[in-house]
């Protein structure tokens, strides 16, 4: 059971010293939206992801009013998107039509940060993940290919 100090330093904190919640974040696995097709692909990834987290922000809002405690960042963190679109996708062009995507739906449901476009290398390269990896410098105007990889 909450006492009063412990409210007079929850209070203290939020005002003198502005505690917040920096990010909440959602996570979701894309793995059920694989296919060979990359339409599908795309549509798979946009459908889930904005009726799985429709209410991410809205809920965090409530949160934030309810304990009185700002929530600065609202994120997503789904599948790598390699072993996602490792069927449809035969080139890095490919794999941007992905991240259009994610970013649509970022959008769509009013998140700050949508994550996992990336491929887990640490192994070795699939050709999969050599293509977005590739794709990388094709989704910035201004790209350092040697940076990324």
């Amino acid at each position: 059971m909450l006492n009063m100090f412990e409210v007079n330093e929850t209070n203290k904190m939020i005002e003198q010293e502005l505690l917040d919640v920096r990010t909440i974040t959602m996570g979701i696995s894309l793995l059920d939206c694989c296919d060979s097709d990359l339409k599908a692909v795309n549509e798979k990834i946009y459908n889930k992801i904005t009726t799985v987290a429709k209410n991410l922000v809205s809920v965090g809002k409530e949160i934030e009013k309810d304990f009185a405690i700002p929530i600065v960042n609202k994120r997503i963190s789904v599948t790598p998107i390699a072993m996602v679109g490792a069927a449809a996708c035969k080139t890095p062009d490919d794999f941007v039509t992905i991240a259009q995507t994610l970013d649509r739906a970022a959008k769509e449901v009013g998140v700050n940060f949508i994550g996992g476009y990336s491929a887990l290398v640490s192994k070795g390269m699939t050709t999969a993940d050599k293509n977005l990896i590739c794709s990388i410098p094709k989704l910035w105007p201004v790209q350092t290919v040697s940076a990324v990889l």
